[in-house]
């Protein structure tokens, strides 16, 4: 197949030099100038424009910030849906808005292309190592088609129904992941209080009741688990505007289906006390230092 990818940043771009190492050719594009570089040292085909990376394209990828910045990417005149063949299958890998996810199946479809919204977790090192949990929404056949390329992105891939329906599983798992990483830096700070080592406490919590994907891969207490952003200054990782964004589309899920949520709004609060306080694109796990009373902005640093 010929694959182009839209969006080539923390996610995507390790995403798309996966695809690479594997085998498969991929010419990509980028607003930003250090993404494209980045990933052009990983043997992809960077090119100037969306129209140039989609032209001639069986699978198109797109890994982008929201839902709006996707919609403007497929429908745009210099876009994605302007310059592709006739039939291409384009495989959104954004967590955006379900009903956007929707509207936008119905776009692609009238313009003679097909569409999966096929949202990924794992983070960061699950995009590095190919070992994301990639959850589709769509026709089962496309599914199919583009499963071999999803599963080198992937170690698990799961078609979660219809149109929408990977954002649907996709903004129910990361409100849950958000609610866990606010536990989880209160249990780091408390536990280092209470005069615990946090190697042990971690080890501790690792094996029992309180573990937890976010415990394992993020636990925010320096030089216990080497993938932890607080080990780098929390740069890099999930932002904490993205989770902010995701936390956000779970609260309006909740309110358009009657269905309260209140630890999950508090969630998005922290995150959004966090942004006010200019750390937008810090890893989320800088959150402990707003528990330790350590919160630092950027103008203090």
């Amino acid at each position: 197949m010929n694959v182009a990818w839209i969006g080539l940043g923390n996610m995507g771009g390790p995403m798309a030099a996966n695809l690479v190492d594997a085998g498969t050719p991929v010419r990509g594009f980028d607003l930003s100038e250090r993404a494209a570089a980045a990933a052009a040292e990983r043997g992809v085909e960077v090119v100037g424009s969306v129209a140039e990376a989609v032209r001639d394209a069986d699978v198109v990828f797109t890994m982008l910030p929201k839902g709006e910045h996707v919609r403007e990417v497929l429908t745009s005149p210099d876009g994605v849906l302007a310059n592709i063949k006739a039939g291409a299958l384009i495989v959104d890998e954004s967590t955006i808005d379900i009903e956007v996810a929707r509207e936008l199946h119905e776009t692609v479809s009238k313009a003679g292309a097909r569409f999966l919204d096929a949202p990924v977790s794992g983070g960061v090192s699950g995009a590095a190592g190919g070992t994301l949990t990639i959850m589709v929404g769509g026709r089962a056949e496309d599914l199919e088609e583009v499963r071999p390329l999803l599963e080198v992105l992937g170690g698990k891939v799961v078609h979660a129904g219809d149109a929408g329906n990977g954002q649907a599983a996709k903004i129910v798992n990361n409100m849950m992941c958000g609610v866990i990483l606010g536990v989880t830096c209160e249990g780091a700070v408390l536990s280092e209080r209470l005069g615990l080592d946090p190697q042990v406490f971690h080890s501790i919590a690792s094996t029992s009741s309180g573990d937890s994907w976010v415990l394992r891969t993020w636990y925010p207490s320096p030089g216990v688990v080497e993938s932890a952003a607080v080990n780098r200054d929390f740069e890099g990782g999930f932002a904490v505007a993205l989770l902010h964004k995701d936390l956000g589309l779970a609260v309006n899920a909740g309110e358009s289906t009657g269905t309260p949520l209140p630890f999950v709004t508090q969630a998005r609060d922290a995150m959004a006390s966090l942004m006010d306080a200019g750390l937008a694109d810090k890893d989320c796990s800088v959150l402990v230092t707003k528990v330790n009373g350590t919160l630092k902005t950027p103008s203090q640093d």
